[in-house]
């Protein structure tokens, strides 16, 4: 056989078995009972040891934000779980947290596990200080686990905030959600698992069919939302419109007489580092885009009063709670929500910042 021939069927072989391990983990998946007797618990997990790959544990962890200890491994056989990887300035982890507060309520004397791997985007999200305020903020009561390497993240092969895994009292990882929504289809399995599990320990137990809306809940149609995330640090400012994109260092930016939508555009002298641009004087920010929302993830070493326009005008009636009187105050390493709209549309945002020391990081919408 020729060598070439060789090396094609070794690349067959290699791709057909990378597709067969990427299923184990398509999203979404729903969990299917197997056909073995009830009550045969190593033939259950044989056939579903065909279908679903194996929990992992969490990987060298780098503290616990709420708990003294937890592990998967002591869990399993008693608990259906669901691990929740998340970081504490994402809008979409933030949107996602009311339901998994629910569920945790409804659901953990039934046998549900909820454990957050708190999996940090930037630099100051190491800080367990900060995560324990942010789990204060949102009011979860489920154990939280600080991923600072992404070690649990990498373990499970992780991509996206937020991210959930459903696994089972067997230890099976049967479902997977990637980011916002499924809501209903997420605590329907969850129902599914906790009837198993029942059945699995021979107990009785009345298991809900009904779903969830938390009445803090926020909905978003993302059919109508078309800014992407912007960055302002070097490593991922791509939508940087009047300076120069990926670099490091000081650049003075003058505003352009006319603007393009989904574009950042600067004024003023900023200090741009991998993370995030800093303001070193007075300093001016412009974005149109095309939401309802408007979210500012920054800080200052001290409170900055920053200027929020829309459309040439003080943000008023469709201010966000952080802002007041058509004024955000910068502080804490965090999430700021500028603008709270009233409908979807096309609209110009401009930040008016008066001092040196905000550390810009990213806009997101909704």
């Amino acid at each position: 056989m020729e060598k070439r021939t060789i090396l094609l069927i070794i690349a067959v072989i290699l791709i057909a078995g990378t597709i067969v391990y990427l299923e184990q983990f398509s999203p979404n998946r729903s969990y299917t009972a197997t056909s073995v007797a009830p009550g045969n618990r190593t033939a259950i997990n044989a056939e579903k040891a065909k279908l679903y790959p194996y929990a992992k544990e969490i990987a060298d962890p780098s503290g616990f934000v709420n708990v003294d200890n937890i592990t998967i491994g002591s869990l399993i056989g008693k608990d259906v779980i669901l691990v929740d990887f998340w970081t504490y300035s994402c809008i979409n982890c933030e949107r996602t947290i009311p339901y998994l507060n629910a569920w945790y309520a409804k659901y953990h004397d039934q046998g549900l596990e909820i454990i957050g791997v708190h999996t940090p985007e930037f630099q100051f999200e190491h800080n367990i200080d900060n995560v324990r305020m942010a789990v204060q903020k949102f009011g979860i009561k489920y154990p939280v686990v600080l991923d600072n390497n992404d070690a649990t993240w990498d373990s499970y092969g992780n991509q996206y905030w937020p991210e959930e895994y459903l696994i089972d009292i067997d230890g099976f990882i049967v479902y997977r959600s990637i980011g916002e929504g499924d809501y209903n289809q997420t605590e329907m399995e969850i129902q599914n698992l906790l009837r198993e599990r029942a059945q699995a320990l021979g107990i009785q137990i009345n298991i809900s069919n009904t779903t969830t809306v938390p009445a803090n809940a926020v909905s978003v149609d993302f059919s109508k939302v078309s800014s992407p995330e912007t960055y302002f640090g070097a490593a991922r400012n791509q939508y940087l419109g009047n300076g120069n994109q990926s670099v490091n260092g000081m650049q003075t930016l003058v505003l352009p007489g006319s603007i393009v939508s989904n574009t950042l555009y600067l004024g003023g002298t900023w200090n741009f580092t991998d993370q995030y641009a800093e303001t070193t004087g007075i300093n001016s920010v412009v974005f149109q885009y095309n939401a309802k929302n408007v979210y500012f993830v920054a800080s200052a070493a001290n409170a900055t009063n920053v200027s929020v326009m829309v459309d040439g005008k003080p943000v008023t009636d469709i201010a966000g709670p952080d802002v007041t009187g058509g004024i955000a105050t910068i502080s804490d390493e965090r999430l700021y929500q500028l603008v709270a709209g009233t409908d979807y549309g096309v609209h110009t945002l401009e930040l008016n910042i008066p001092q040196p020391g905000l550390q810009a990081y990213t806009f997101t919408f909704g």
